[in-house]
């Protein structure tokens, strides 16, 4: 038990001892996120009460807000509540962070301007840095589960950029309703139900606690939850009858609990709670308004004494949410929509919460409120809040007495879920389109979204089951729809690797007559089939892309359209045009960085990354993989939630952290069924073969790699495009384990199949240097010098060094030393730059038994710059350019002050001093 003020909490040690160091951290300048989660009446209040009461008595400025359902469709209403006290201070920021942040509440100086999401949360990031130059901060957050998800996403874009600041967030959620936007992003604490001796101990504590029969029968149904023991004693105080009924009361009977008081209250005050309960907003103000004269301030201290509610100032709180609940509840139909009528009279200067209090107080269907929603969704819209937007257009759909018209609200409110980066709402809206039209527009449209919904998680199936069936029944009618389905089908086709599911698309496509636009075509030739159709699909791209880039900053609409950009970039990449992909999918991360549709980002992202590391870019690529799995968990997008994860664990085998990576591999896959996701289950398998070269086990390594293909007698590749890039791992692995003959199989069943189509020359080298490991001793050299060849293949250095590794030790077996200390020499330095610290020792080793003793790295060059992290290395680069912390931290959405504390730590790893130094410091990018 320990004593805090006047208040006593049981059993919570364990907790109390992690805030106090959260607190105590947060006075020495370190920044830090925790998450509780628990269930109802698990006593998360009281433990961010007790947090805030050690922040200030350590002289810790704490901001607080608590969730409201009744505004969780309210766009930043939670983030408005949490900033109000200092928003008089925006005036401070930079203009485009005054006018995103303010804008979104609706007080800038009307000036048009486009909705920023991004920028909205900067601004509310540094707004906080400024407050916090003055002390440190303590945020203070209940009932996240509640929050919009506006304040949300801002809340996860804040927690992931804390480093730095002397802030600190502690928030609390029901542990069946995380947020996705928190989920991981931040630490988690779980408050479980006290144990039986804190659950006594509890009872003992209370005013009248329970005896004998009661008090076992208390313990029993209370389950360790502390409200339900609080409430239920009270309850058996009351009668002490109840306590021989069969159940005490517990879930939806404890929240009536909460409104036993109610019918001893004088009608004043119960109405004065119900409208507060219908509200759902802490204005004393509007509550009042709305209720009239038939009641005063004074009708509050009844409810008080009650120890319902907590009145301060133009402020009132009820003690827990469930006591709102059980006060709605036990008010009469008629009672409940008189309240809501009444608030929305009194709201006339606010449209939005005027629309859905309108919404509250219809019976039944209800154009006119639908109308209104559909307005609000409209303004959400125009402001960024895609989610705000979809929850209103979900709430005119049910208002809607047309079917037709209901169906038509749903779908787009499923297209605003889409944007916003919510598959799994999508997904529900959408399902319900189909059970109120007929209407064949609208149906496609659903499914669309529908398979949209299941393509950016890991139910390909199911997304390919909405999407095709759409494409087949295009075809004649409206064949751009039918390209249009086929290019969104064709992503999940790729990542589940089927065949059955490409082969349909192929199909499907080369039945749809030429149209003007053949985007939609060219990504189902080269994601179904890319070396089959690489000649034709090589020169529809060409023909695709006619006009150049824009340059950064340029109009968007001297741009290429977005959808376009994302769909040749994702082509590039399959055919192997690396350089390519990584100039269109750049680009189109630029654009989508501008604007809230995470879900784009996210995968979109996640194909920049993949392309980088193919380049040899693997900073850029952590720093692209860091942007993708961010977006993704806060958008519930399954696919890239484990896919970066997997290519972070590849990268850190590769340099040698072959611990972390199996560690990150596990946790990436767990729960997920690798086999129906092919081009995920390669990748991880090629992520522990690499952890197991790294090593020296090549054994395991052989493993790893022979399971990306089958094991018949004609081995077939586990993913028709990705497996045969580790074609030549697994042949150096088999050659080192003897099983030379079982990897001759695979690589001549793949010659055979290869030869059907046309390889690219990424692939051309990966069978030469297969055939050179494979082949006899005086018909390798031919296999070496054909993968060398094409200058074409430095465009992957990693696997360009690899080749030029197994060819000098080839020659130096020969005896020939002098000619493979150069081929060793330009490996090293890929290695070097790479920091492949496995390969380099290997190759190091090999340039001391050709009778040359390799330098050793330069000091603040690879190996410092290993050290710092992707964002590092962005925020030394700028620096370098001559950017100002302010201008570092608009360009890559940090507050200054971050960029400070990340300065302060990049000197000393690049064994500088000062800003001047950085630019002779770092290399030029690319190198």
């Amino acid at each position: 038990m320990t004593p805090l003020g006047d208040e006593w909490i049981v059993g919570r040690d364990h907790e109390l001892a992690l805030l106090s160091r959260l607190v105590d951290a947060l006075t020495t300048g370190r920044s830090g996120a925790l998450l509780m989660t628990g269930g109802p009446g698990a006593g998360k209040s009281a433990l961010l009460d007790a947090a805030a009461r050690m922040a200030r008595r350590s002289g810790v400025r704490v901001l607080r807000c608590r969730g409201s359902e009744g505004e969780s469709g309210l766009p930043f209403a939670g983030l408005h509540q949490l900033l109000r006290p200092f928003l008089d201070l925006a005036e401070g920021l930079p203009a485009r962070q005054r006018a995103a942040l303010l804008g979104v509440f609706g007080l800038d100086d009307g000036t048009p301007t486009v909705s920023d999401p991004l920028l909205t949360s900067l601004g509310a990031l540094t707004l906080l840095s400024d407050v916090a130059e003055h002390g440190p901060l303590l945020l203070v957050i209940d009932d996240t589960h509640w929050l919009d998800l506006g304040t949300l996403d801002v809340l996860a874009f804040m927690a992931r950029r804390l480093e730095g600041e002397p802030v600190a967030v502690l928030l609390a959620a029901r542990d069946t309703a995380v947020p996705a936007q928190l989920d991981r992003q931040v630490d988690r604490l779980t408050i479980e139900p006290l144990d039986a001796a804190a659950a006594g101990r509890l009872l003992d504590h209370q005013p009248r606690p329970p005896a004998g029969r009661a008090r076992s029968r208390v313990l029993e149904q209370a389950a360790g939850v502390p409200l339900a023991l609080v409430e239920l004693a009270r309850a058996v105080a009351r009668d002490p009858a109840a306590a021989h009924e069969d159940t005490l009361p517990l879930t939806d009977r404890l929240e009536a609990i909460f409104a036993a008081d109610l019918p001893e209250l004088p009608p004043a005050t119960r109405e004065l709670l119900l409208f507060a309960a219908a509200a759902e907003s802490a204005e004393l103000p509007v509550i009042l308004s709305a209720v009239g004269d038939r009641a005063t301030p004074d009708d509050w201290l009844p409810a008080e004494r009650a120890g319902l509610v907590r009145v301060d100032a133009d402020r009132v709180r009820f003690r827990h949410p469930l006591i709102r609940s059980a006060v709605y509840r036990a008010a009469t139909y008629t009672e409940r929509h008189t309240a809501h009528r009444a608030l929305a009279d009194v709201l006339v200067g606010d449209p939005d919460r005027r629309a859905w209090h309108h919404a509250a107080a219809a019976s039944g269907v209800d154009e006119e409120a639908a109308r209104e929603l559909d307005d609000s969704a409209a303004r959400a819209q125009r402001r960024g809040g895609y989610a705000a937007a979809a929850t209103a257009l979900e709430r005119a759909a049910r208002l809607s007495p047309d079917p037709t018209v209901r169906a038509g609200r749903l779908v787009r409110a499923a297209t605003m879920a889409m944007y916003a980066g919510h598959p799994r709402w999508v997904g529900e809206l959408s399902a319900q389109v189909a059970t109120l039209t007929d209407e064949p527009a609208l149906l496609a449209e659903a499914s669309l979204r529908a398979g949209w919904a299941l393509a950016v998680t890991t139910r390909f199936a199911g997304s390919l089951g909405f999407l095709l069936p759409v494409a087949e029944a295009a075809v004649d009618e409206d064949p751009v729809l039918t390209l249009d389905a086929l290019a969104t089908a064709t992503t999940p086709a790729y990542n589940s690797g089927a065949p059955e599911h490409r082969q349909k698309i192929l199909r499907i496509a080369e039945r749809v007559p030429p149209q003007e636009d053949e985007i939609g075509r060219l990504w189902a030739l080269a994601g179904c089939d890319p070396v089959r159709n690489r000649a034709r699909a090589l020169a529809m791209f060409a023909r695709a892309w006619t006009d150049p880039l824009a340059e950064p900053g340029a109009r968007p609409e001297l741009d290429l359209p977005l959808a376009r950009m994302v769909v040749l970039g994702g082509t590039a990449w399959v055919l192997d045009e690396t350089a390519e992909a990584i100039r269109l999918l750049g680009a189109a991360m630029d654009h989508l960085r501008r604007s809230p549709t995470s879900g784009a980002n996210a995968t979109v992202a996640q194909a920049l990354a993949l392309a980088l590391y193919e380049s040899g870019s693997w900073t850029e690529a952590r720093a692209a993989l860091d942007e993708a799995y961010g977006l993704a968990a806060e958008g519930g997008l399954e696919n890239v939630v484990v896919g970066a994860p997997v290519l972070r664990a590849t990268l850190l085998a590769l340099r040698g952290d072959t611990e972390e990576a199996r560690a990150a591999v596990q946790r990436a896959v767990h729960g997920i069924d690798l086999p129906n996701c092919r081009s995920l289950q390669v990748r991880t398998h090629y992520a522990l073969g690499a952890a197991a070269l790294a090593e020296g086990d090549h054994a395991a390594a052989y493993d790893r790699f022979r399971a990306v293909y089958t094991r018949q007698p004609e081995p077939e590749p586990l993913h028709f495009h990705a497996s045969d890039y580790y074609l030549a791992d697994l042949v150096a692995a088999a050659v080192r384990t003897g099983r030379a003959e079982d990897a001759r199989l695979v690589l001549d069943t793949t010659r055979r199949r290869l030869a059907e189509g046309e390889t690219s020359a990424r692939l051309t080298v990966i069978v030469h240097r297969a055939d050179a490991l494979l082949a006899e001793p005086d018909d390798a050299e031919r296999h070496f010098t054909a993968a060398l060849a094409d200058p074409a293949g430095d465009r992957w250095p990693f696997e360009r060094a690899q080749v030029r590794l197994d060819y000098a030790e080839w020659l130096r077996r020969r005896r020939r030393a002098v000619e493979a200390r150069p081929m060793l020499a330009a490996a090293l330095e890929v290695f070097e730059r790479l920091g492949t610290r496995p390969w380099t020792d290997r190759t190091r080793a090999e340039l001391r038994a050709a009778g040359v003793t390799p330098a050793s790295p330069p000091a603040g060059s690879a190996d410092s710059l290993a050290e710092l992290t992707p964002q590092q290395l962005q925020i030394a680069r700028l620096a370098a350019a001559g950017l100002t912390n302010r201008e570092i931290g608009e360009r890559i959405f940090l507050s200054p002050r971050t960029v400070g504390f990340h300065l302060y730590r990049i000197f000393p790893k690049l064994g500088i001093t000062s800003r001047a130094q950085l630019r002779d410091a770092l290399p030029e990018p690319g190198e």
